[in-house]
């Protein structure tokens, strides 16, 4: 299990953006998907190569992730069970 501070959104920046002193981040979105309404960030900072933008999304566990949770959805398989209540 990991550490909580290793999902948070800040170690989670430095993780993925590396950013330093003289190029800052900056928080360029927030809002929720239209979906479900998972909270997501979007932030930027520049690189020699140019600008790095990621997108950073809320889990139910309170972590953050550059993937968005899954959505549980019901599974259906109306043949087998149809065979199977014969």
């Amino acid at each position: 299990m990991k550490a909580a501070g290793e999902q948070s959104l800040r170690f989670l920046v430095e993780k993925w953006l590396a950013p330093v002193s003289s190029r800052p981040v900056r928080v360029t979105e927030f809002s929720r998907t239209r979906a479900d309404g998972t909270r997501y960030v979007r932030v930027e900072t520049s690189s020699p190569d140019g600008m790095r933008a990621l997108f950073f999304f809320r889990h139910n566990d309170g972590c953050w992730c550059v993937f968005p949770p899954t959505v549980d959805r019901p599974r259906r398989y109306p043949d087998r069970f149809a065979a199977e209540a014969a």
